[in-house]
């Protein structure tokens, strides 16, 4: 019997574009994405969600590329783009309704919360999935909601406030994100 060639052993290769429907900031697209597209990239450098940042280079340890997937907040740059499809996504900049500011935002900006607004967004939008999850968090749920997002400039304390002041005033519209 004669040899077969490395040829009859190389599969068909997997595409390499992926249609998707995706919903941003409740915005329905269809576009197409490569295999290893991350949502990250696909938020940040084709819809320019600048809200949307890097800060470990992908490895999903700084929490600034946090937004939520169908209200559960994820880190973006561990997410691949085709996991997407179907699905809602939200970013900061899809929380305020025209000028007015969601709660969230202006807690933190009441609250001192913001020094060099890295962090922010990925706090907000922890803290979106938080509520998403829980109705009336503890001080405890968001310790520990927030504890994968790095913050170089506030100590902490003051994003905590800000997240516990709009629980404790259960501003309306919280729910809605």
């Amino acid at each position: 019997m004669a040899a077969m060639g490395a040829e009859a052993y190389v599969k068909s290769p997997l595409p390499r574009v992926y249609p998707l429907a995706i919903t941003i900031n409740d915005v329905p697209y269809e576009v197409s994405v490569g295999a290893d597209e991350t949502l990250y990239d696909l938020l940040r450098n084709r819809f320019s969600l600048t809200s949307v940042k890097k800060g470990c280079d992908g490895t999903g340890e700084c929490g600034a590329c946090t937004v939520t997937l169908d209200g559960k907040a994820v880190n973006s740059c561990l997410v691949l783009a085709v996991r997407a499809d179907g699905k809602k996504v939200l970013t900061v900049e899809g929380l305020s309704s025209g000028d007015e500011l969601h709660p969230l935002q202006r807690a933190f900006l009441e609250h001192g919360a913001v020094q060099c607004g890295f962090c922010t967004p990925g706090m907000i939008m922890s803290a979106i999935g938080l509520l998403n999850e829980i109705r009336t968090p503890t001080r405890d749920d968001i310790k520990e909601t927030i504890q994968g997002n790095l913050c170089r400039c506030t100590g902490y304390v003051k994003i905590l406030n800000a997240i516990d002041y709009v629980i404790q005033e259960n501003i309306k519209g919280i729910e809605n994100a």
